[in-house]
């Protein structure tokens, strides 16, 4: 490179979108790790989720949010709040949107959020690799008229399509900044809600009933019984007696099986051996009941 030596950036790339979009998706591939819990279902991630991306160029701390939908409850008005939250400390808004589909009531409502906002925001339509490839130009065009973007990228959060573009279109709009991370962190998040993070994923995967929003994972009790042996104790809240019968399964099977599944994650995650006791408790519609919110951590 000639000239005068490339200037070093970083800063906060909020991910913005409905539910079902690919977002977390998209960050865990943008990141090179899994750091968000990955399920068909909508609406899986509640926690502000920070993954980091390093290049020679750059740092970029991107915030997953929970999906922008209109709220029925507490617990939808907690996530959107909390994703609302995201966009005060962004430095770009990644307006994250689905090309196998027009858009949808909550694509509006989610771009309306973000109308007026002084941020740098992209529009990225995802997907692309299972999109109807003759019409999909007139899809993107549906998709600009919902905001003033900056530009725009067509990426497959999952076969990895245009995602180094993507990086380098988000590296040119952050501000020169030294790294906010030592090099080598990938999420900020703390390990005892990564795991209990881990063991909804297993529930919402395996449990093929219509309860995954009234599940949440309380993590106990987290003690090191040796440097190679972890014992962690972890409780399912669901909001029904129905619910605790459909997780817990015949003669406990399925909750034998979350645990088996989650305690191989928990096992990579820690990179140590993992005994792991988990309950099932109903807790009579919680997702309602702020206290039992600020109890289960959506503060």
């Amino acid at each position: 490179m000639s000239g005068a030596e490339k200037k070093y950036k970083s800063g906060f790339v909020t991910i913005w979108g409905r539910p079902n979009v690919g977002k977390s998706t998209l960050l865990n591939m943008l990141v090179g790790e899994k750091v968000a819990i990955v399920t068909p279902r909508p609406q899986t991630t509640r926690n502000r989720i920070s993954g980091i991306c390093e290049t020679e160029e750059g740092q970029i701390v991107f915030l997953d949010t929970p999906g922008i939908l209109k709220p029925k409850q507490k617990l939808d008005e907690y996530l959107v709040k909390s994703a609302r939250s995201c966009l005060r400390d962004a430095d770009v808004v990644l307006f994250v949107v689905d090309s196998t589909t027009p858009p949808h009531s909550d694509d509006k409502r989610a771009a309306k959020l973000i109308r007026n906002i002084d941020k740098d925001v992209l529009l990225i339509i995802n997907k692309i690799d299972i999109a109807d490839m003759p019409n999909l130009e007139a899809r993107i065009e549906e998709y600009k008229k919902l905001g003033d973007f900056k530009g725009g990228v067509a990426v497959s959060a999952v076969t990895k399509i245009n995602i180094p573009l993507l990086i380098n279109k988000i590296l040119e709009l952050l501000p020169e900044s030294p790294a906010y991370y030592p090099e080598g962190t990938v999420t900020d998040q703390q390990e005892k809600l990564t795991i209990a993070e881990l063991i909804r994923e297993q529930v919402l995967l395996l449990v093929r009933q219509e309860i995954p929003h009234g599940v949440a994972v309380v993590i106990k009790e987290f003690t090191p019984r040796s440097d190679e042996l972890v014992y962690i104790s972890a409780t399912v809240h669901v909001e029904k007696p129905t619910h605790k019968l459909i997780v817990v399964g015949e003669s406990g099977r399925m909750l034998k099986e979350i645990g088996r599944k989650s305690r191989e994650g928990i096992q990579e995650l820690l990179d140590k051996k993992v005994y792991l006791d988990l309950w099932v408790k109903v807790s009579k519609n919680w997702r309602k009941d702020e206290a039992a919110l600020s109890r289960f951590g959506y503060k």
